[in-house]
This record gives C-alpha cells, sequence and structure tokens, in this order.
C-alpha cells in the first residue's frame, strides 16, 4: 500500500512539474506585453521604468536558456545551427541591453534601441516557437525531460529573480560576439 501512495505521489509530482517549454513562452509573452507598454508610455519616467523591468526580465530570460535549456537541447540533438543563432540573437540584445541601461530615455537614439531591442526579440521568439521545426518544436520531439528542465528553470529563475532584487544580476556574457575591435 505504501509503495502505491508512493507511485502516485511521484507521479502526481512529475504531473505538475512546470513545462520548460510553458515557463519560457510565458516569459516571452511576459516581454512582449511590456514592449507594447512601452510603445504607448507617455512620460521619460514611464519609459525608463519599463525600459528597465524589460532588461531584467531579458536578462534573466537569457540566462536560464543559456544555462539549462540549450544545454539539455545540445545534449539530446537539436539542431546546432538552430541553437547557435539563438546564441548570437541573445548576444546581441546583450549589447543593446548593456547600452539602454546606461543611458535614458532622453537620450538620442534611446527609443530606437528599444524598437531595434524589440524586433530582435520578437524574431528570436518566432524563431524558437516555430512549428515542428523552432527549438521548442526540436526540444520536444528530440525528448528533452521538459518537466525536469522546468523544475531547474523555476528554481534558477526565483534565484535570479533574487539577485536582480538585490542589483546582483550577474554581468552578461557575450559568447558569440566579440565588439572589443568595435570600441575605440
Amino acid at each position: 500500500m505504501a509503495a502505491k501512495k508512493k507511485s502516485r505521489s511521484t507521479r502526481a509530482r512529475a504531473e505538475a512539474a512546470p513545462d520548460a517549454i510553458a515557463l519560457l513562452s510565458a516569459d516571452h509573452r511576459k516581454v512582449e506585453k511590456l514592449f507594447k507598454q512601452y510603445e504607448k508610455a507617455d512620460g521619460n519616467s514611464k519609459k525608463a521604468a519599463l525600459a528597465e523591468q524589460i532588461c531584467t526580465e531579458l536578462e534573466i530570460h537569457t540566462l536560464l536558456e543559456e544555462e539549462i535549456f540549450y544545454p539539455a537541447c545540445r545534449k539530446k540533438g537539436v539542431e546546432t545551427d538552430d541553437l547557435e543563432e539563438a546564441q548570437v540573437e541573445h548576444d546581441s540584445a546583450k549589447v543593446l541591453i548593456a547600452d539602454l541601461k546606461e543611458h535614458t530615455p532622453r537620450d538620442q537614439f534611446y527609443d530606437a534601441k528599444m524598437t531595434v531591442l524589440t524586433e530582435y526579440i520578437k524574431h528570436h521568439v518566432q524563431e524558437e516557437e516555430r512549428p515542428r521545426r523552432g527549438v521548442f518544436a526540436q526540444a520536444r520531439s528530440s525528448g528533452v525531460d521538459l518537466q525536469s528542465i522546468g523544475r531547474q528553470i523555476e528554481a534558477r529563475k526565483s534565484q535570479l529573480t533574487e539577485e536582480a532584487q538585490a542589483s546582483q544580476l550577474p554581468k552578461p556574457t557575450l559568447r558569440s560576439l566579440t565588439v572589443a575591435s568595435l570600441v575605440s
């Protein structure tokens, strides 16, 4: 009898475990909503607050994908070219995020940079969520343990959110771009 209860309990936990793709997709929807709010925002202080929130959400999201989701996908044979393209997209976004965090909505090009970041992220999301061929579809079809990865993502996101609230997020690392040669 105890064995039956234990297996039901284990099965219930597995069924209740968050799906990694659902968690990452929820992040996508949240950031899309924030981008729309930024577009409609009046006043520099409102834009600055939204930009800060957008940047933080994206920093956390890219860390989750790079530390947990993409390595799990690689192990299961998800298309390397797609994962490498996703990394370049992340790194391009990180450059814009770093620049936005150093400036304010009063600065020249600020809104243009946010527009370009919005376009980068929209493209990135479309690539990941593309039916049958996107990274998410490949992860699902290749047998990535989405519940186990989901639990890892949930735990790491909680940790990163606390770090963000304490202004202690890890400094973003570029993995695919070298921009030092552009800076004089």
